[in-house]
């Protein structure tokens, strides 16, 4: 029993590195929009197809990601995504410095490759990898990895992208000021790319020689008794809404709170630091769901991790958002509220689902019709409710099928995640003709729906015949 422990352990801490890298990868691309817009000057319909070229893969490559993890193993298939990353980070070389916008976007597709198979092989091994019963507090806590890259992607772009800001001509013997930024070139896009490239090709060769729990696949199962999972269907429909709203929104948020008079005309690089504070609250909903959705049994243990949690959201937001104390407290009052908002949900995953669906839908009808530092925190804090959002859609859907239907289960869900190519560009249309604050009806729609599912769509149902 100590042996098959401490494999499981093992598997638990490898895979958590793994979804650090595929949710860097992902967040680094949907953050790139504004940038690459200023770069290639585009208008915001173009700019999203950044999002669209690394989405649409999933609605491509899913379904048969689904069949070669059965076919070869989770740790093969995961070996091969961190090695189209790896690939697509090289590529990002030419199309850069031919300053081609389409080459560009092909750089992203394949690196959207990769992922497609780490999140196809990563999921489902660590919903079987113990309990179904807390398949969802797993899940949770690897995604809080996940999101701990979420938010350190958007910090590194205004690190290693944004240019410095131009002084202005001093005046007499006034000092110099800082002026407007610099405008964005394609050649500052490429450093991140080849240290994506370096960094992952040496964790592929370092994970292939790395020994693995093997997790059997083997059963009757195929495409044709999954499909008839109803519970399965409307949970990859869930997962389209959800992805492409959180997607959506973590693309518009820099572009939105710089206007003047909606969310505040603050600066570039305040606005990308604003970015990372919502993949950050991702991050620390996440780790309450590990802890509330884990079946850990004593209350006092449970709120000695929630404090722990409170202390990191306030270090967050206060390294975020450069040394602000003031907005540092008011996202641990939204931290404070998103805990105790998952608490109503008694450790039910459907239900703690649907109260957070509840709220970021009413967060973002405030976001449209208000201004200033209330659309401001409003639009970002939805970030903490998203959090559980992925994974427990992902544990109610596949929740009842047998081992051997997983991984193609998770084939076809990861399918829907292409809703984070087709909400943005939709976003993207609506903002170009009516202003980006109404963009933010569409992710109302998607949360409305992922509160359907949450409270009777997520109903197991079983195959007509197996």
């Amino acid at each position: 029993m100590t042996s098959q422990n401490n494999t499981l352990k093992v598997g638990m801490i490898f895979i958590s590195m793994i979804f650090f890298i595929f949710g860097f990868v992902t967040t680094f691309i949907i953050s790139l929009s504004d940038p690459v817009k200023e770069a290639f000057n585009l208008t915001y319909t173009q700019a999203f197809l950044v999002n669209s070229a690394f989405f649409i893969s999933y609605a491509i490559f899913s379904i048969p990601a689904g069949g070669f993890v059965k076919k070869i193993g989770y740790k093969n298939a995961i070996v091969a995504g961190l090695l189209f990353i790896a690939i697509a980070g090289f590529l990002f070389y030419p199309a850069i410095r031919i300053e081609s916008y389409p080459f560009f976007l092909g750089a992203i597709f394949v690196l959207s490759i990769g992922v497609v198979l780490l999140q196809t092989a990563a999921n489902p091994f660590v919903a079987v990898l113990g309990p179904a019963e807390t398949a969802s507090g797993r899940l949770n806590l690897t995604q809080a990895l996940n999101s701990i890259a979420t938010w350190i992607a958007p910090l590194l772009i205004v690190a290693l992208i944004l240019p410095a800001a131009l002084p202005a001509a001093p005046v007499g013997d006034v000092l110099p000021v800082l002026s407007e930024v610099a405008k964005v070139q394609p050649a500052d896009l490429l450093l991140p790319f080849i240290l994506i490239g370096i960094i992952v090709f040496v964790i592929a060769i370092a994970v292939k020689l790395i020994k693995l729990p093997n997790l059997s696949q083997e059963g009757t199962g195929n495409y044709r008794t999954v499909f008839k999972y109803r519970h399965m269907i409307l949970g990859a429909i869930a997962i389209f809404c959800y992805v492409g709203a959180e997607v959506g929104i973590g693309t518009a948020i820099s572009s939105y709170i710089v206007l003047p008079g909606l969310g505040g005309g603050i600066s570039r690089e305040l606005a990308i630091k604003f970015v990372g504070l919502y993949w950050a609250g991702a991050m620390i909903g996440r780790f309450f769901g590990a802890i509330s959705l884990s079946g850990i049994k004593k209350p006092k243990l449970r709120l000695t991790f929630a404090l722990l949690v409170l202390v990191w959201a306030f270090i967050v937001g206060l390294v975020t958002l450069e040394y602000s104390v003031a907005k540092a407290l008011t996202f641990l009052g939204f931290a404070v509220a998103n805990y105790l908002l998952m608490q109503l949900g008694k450790g039910k995953t459907n239900v703690v689902l649907s109260i957070f669906a509840a709220i970021a839908a009413l967060m973002a009808i405030i976001s449209i019709f208000s201004a200033g530092k209330i659309a401001l925190w409003t639009i970002v804090s939805i970030g903490l409710f998203n959090s559980v959002m992925f994974p427990n859609i992902f544990s109610l859907a596949i929740k009842g099928l047998d081992k051997s239907e997983v991984s193609l289960a998770a084939g076809i869900i990861n399918t829907l995640i292409v809703g984070g190519a087709v909400i943005p560009l939709l976003m993207g249309l609506v903002s170009d003709r009516f202003g980006i604050q109404f963009s933010f009806v569409i992710p109302v729609i998607c949360y409305l729906y992922i509160l359907y599912y949450a409270l009777w769509g997520s109903n197991i149902s079983k195959p007509a015949s197996a």
